[in-house]
């Protein structure tokens, strides 16, 4: 009775309630008009989010919208009891962690749109397709090939490549379209999952310091399970014949490997960064990018010299020696619309912390609950809501857990995506690559066997890595 009376008092006299706080170094707002305004207010932007595929509204724009009016409305309270600078710090340290996650994104994206541009990934693809595989090795080749080049590349890129490659063999036969499809969307979230690469999750929790980069490894078992359990599911219900044969020709241009390499070299700066001179990744990250500028530049100053080497057919399949190679078109190319999304969340998820909310779902989830159920729920929420602002706000509880549950949670959040079509950056991308063939409601069909695969996942993680918890 006390506490509904109490609750009713915040209700119908906020003012009150603000005035007996004001002291503090933070206002309690979770029973104030103004929070109730900024939950309904990022509700409403993330309803936007889910609505991309049919509104093509770019989900950067609600939510960056959401956090400048969630930002706003708790300033003005804080600047109206006299603590105008409180606010301030709070957002500017939200500003700081995004910014290295953005910056170090962006350093990843750049590699990704260079490889590209060299056509590595395209001379991977027409490999693939000469090789005349039978669909049922299609299936697990792209699989695999999405589950390793995942860690490395984000899950969207990995996806996208190996989504290329089904549709090019597949033709009409949308059977194997679709199960593949879903297959790859699986084996790229899993792969994701066991290392700081892979996913913008796992990217979060080791920069935040909670994780060391190997211990990300001891997820590789279960990410694994969590792949090849529905795609033996899945395997029998591929036709067993081959497709139509097909020939297509694919040069990788001058540098491709080379960049490659470059890529791997600032992977390992970034992790020497962080594990031996205890600096940010980031840092490691951008000096990364120092390597590919002067690659570029070697490229740019060698270019007219390389084309005339080659005969006339070769330098017409060679068009990189033709037109030079510019590392600031690669940056101009980076996923922005991603970027700026990603800004929106970490921004509107600090400002619902900073009211206090966070704090009250910690107690719900991680103290009443307890740590597995709570991080067990994390992964079928991400299912349903972008994995990002899930982790970020798991990030922002500072729930106290051992090394196990940092990593059952991250697992989770990495691979529960992959229960829904619209679960993970994957999925949502290959509805629009494969539209009217690989749909919601395809996938659904397949939604028990990838569950199968999630709850086997975490199980072996439990029994494998036991003496974490």
């Amino acid at each position: 009775m006390n506490k509904i009376l109490t609750v009713l008092m915040m209700l119908l006299l906020p003012g009150l309630t603000l005035a007996s706080t004001a002291t503090a170094e933070k206002l309690n707002l979770t029973n104030h008009p103004v929070g109730y305004a900024a939950l309904a207010i990022f509700v409403i932007a993330y309803l936007f989010v889910m609505a991309e595929e049919f509104t093509h509204l770019r989900k950067s724009k609600p939510v960056i919208l959401a956090a400048g009016i969630i930002w706003a409305l708790i300033g003005y309270i804080y600047v109206s009891n006299g603590m105008p600078h409180t606010a301030e710090a709070a957002v500017r340290h939200n500003l700081l962690e995004y910014s290295e996650l953005m910056l170090f994104l962006l350093v990843a994206m750049t590699y990704i749109n260079a490889m590209s541009e060299r056509q590595v990934f395209d001379a991977l693809r027409a490999w693939l397709i000469n090789k005349g595989f039978s669909f049922r090795q299609l299936f697990w080749i792209t699989g695999i090939l999405a589950f390793f080049i995942s860690p490395v590349a984000d899950n969207l890129t990995t996806a996208l490549l190996m989504a290329a490659v089904v549709m090019a063999v597949g033709g009409d036969n949308q059977r194997f379209v679709i199960l593949a499809l879903i297959n790859i969307v699986v084996a790229a979230n899993a792969g994701g999952a066991f290392s700081p690469f892979g996913d913008i999750t796992t990217l979060m929790v080791w920069q935040k310091g909670i994780l060391q980069f190997d211990q990300f490894f001891a997820l590789f078992i279960p990410a694994v399970v969590n792949f090849v359990v529905p795609a033996a599911i899945m395997h029998f219900a591929i036709p067993n014949e081959k497709p139509v044969a097909a020939n297509e020709d694919t040069v990788m241009k001058r540098g491709g490997l080379v960049i490659v390499g470059l890529f791997l070299l600032t992977i390992a700066t970034a992790v020497s960064y962080h594990n031996f001179l205890h600096l940010p990744p980031v840092l490691g990250m951008l000096t990364g990018l120092a390597y590919l500028q002067f690659f570029g530049f070697y490229l740019k100053k060698t270019h007219d010299f390389r084309s005339s080497a080659y005969d006339g057919e070769k330098a017409d399949r060679n068009v990189g020696d033709i037109i030079p190679f510019d590392v600031f078109n690669k940056i101009a190319r980076a996923e922005w619309d991603t970027l700026l999304f990603f800004y929106g969340v970490v921004v509107a998820v600090g400002g619902l912390g900073f009211l206090g909310y966070l704090a009250l779902a910690s107690d719900v989830m991680y103290t009443q609950w307890g740590p597995t159920p709570a991080n067990i729920a994390v992964g079928l929420l991400s299912a349903v809501v972008d994995n990002i602002p899930v982790m970020f706000a798991v990030l922002s509880m500072e729930p106290k857990m051992g090394d196990g549950q940092w990593l059952l949670v991250t697992l989770t959040a990495g691979v529960g995506g992959s229960l829904l079509s619209v679960g993970s950056a994957a999925g949502v991308a290959l509805m629009g690559q494969a539209r009217g063939i690989y749909t919601f409601f395809a996938h659904l069909k397949w939604t028990w066997a990838i569950g199968l695969g999630y709850a086997a996942s975490i199980w072996v993680h439990m029994w494998l890595n036991a003496s974490l918890f």
